[in-house]
């Protein structure tokens, strides 16, 4: 790894102790970083940090833009976006909708990266309450070890009350149990008005929170009420949405875009595989 790349890992790296309140917070949130390695990166001290610390910090602390990759703001980027800013200066309550591929997540990664008190969560199925707890908590740069279910979820309302306007985002929410989907229900009664919380996932989550409403199934009619009786869907990438991205990042010949356009089937993901493997090819 180049002294340049190290540099800019290093930069990426004060902005999120920046983004975390404090590097001990920032060493906190990060998986196998420990604080003395934060402390040596930031003063210089380089020599004895190997490549893979480097790029797992980098990836762990990096948007897209640092990695390479130009971001265009798409019609589903400004939605996305748009309802970050307002579910957090507000301390509201949303539903997030998109497509695979849509460009929800590079919108909550990039706003995340930009201000303070943002918790970004990417859910997995293999969460129960306490994973979920403890992975908010090392979000934001808490202690979780040692500590009841009921400590911790102490500890997350009272951290948050103490933030100016913070906000959660759970991230394919879908993915999460109902018994970890209710803990939803209970973050928004004791924070009410006092954070935002936005659940992003693909229309899975609408069609199971519906279903749910169907069944009369415990919970669902509390969640969907908190959400606002209502989903915000994000449209997914038009063809000029995909020729921004292609012409931001490299890739300016009309039939090579136009392929791009064909076979993305309203993909970013698919988008940036072809760019990269055009690039790669020499076609621009």
């Amino acid at each position: 790894m180049t002294t340049e790349q190290k540099q800019q890992i290093a930069d990426q790296l004060r902005a999120y102790c920046g983004q975390k309140g404090s590097q001990n917070k920032a060493a906190n949130s990060l998986n196998g970083v420990s604080s003395a390695t934060v402390s040596k990166i930031l003063s210089g001290q380089w020599d004895t940090i190997a490549d893979d610390m480097w790029r797992s910090i980098a990836a762990q602390t990096g948007t897209a833009e640092a990695n390479g990759w130009q971001v265009v703001k798409t019609r589903a980027y400004d939605i996305m976006t748009f309802t970050l800013a307002s579910v957090q200066a507000d301390s509201l309550t949303a539903a997030v909708i998109g497509g695979a591929g849509s460009g929800k997540t590079e919108a909550i990664k990039n706003y995340t990266a930009a201000g303070r008190n943002v918790y970004h969560m990417v859910c997995s199925e293999y969460w129960n309450r306490r994973t979920f707890m403890a992975k908010l908590l090392q979000n934001m740069g808490a202690t979780v070890a040692g500590t009841t279910v009921s400590d911790m979820m102490d500890n997350i309302v009272d951290t948050l009350k103490r933030k100016d306007s913070p906000l959660i985002v759970l991230d394919e929410a879908d993915k999460l149990s109902d018994q970890v989907l209710y803990f939803f229900i209970s973050l928004y009664n004791q924070l009410e008005d006092q954070c935002g919380i936005i659940l992003t996932a693909t229309s899975n989550l609408k069609a199971r929170i519906e279903k749910g409403l169907r069944l009369n199934r415990k919970g669902y009619a509390e969640i969907y009420s908190r959400i606002g009786r209502k989903f915000v869907e994000l449209p997914l990438p038009d063809s000029e949405d995909i020729a921004a991205v292609c012409v931001a990042n490299g890739v300016r010949d009309t039939k090579a875009i136009n392929k791009i356009v064909d076979e993305a089937d309203g993909d970013l993901r698919r988008v940036k595989r072809s760019v990269w493997a055009m690039l790669k090819g020499g076609a621009k």
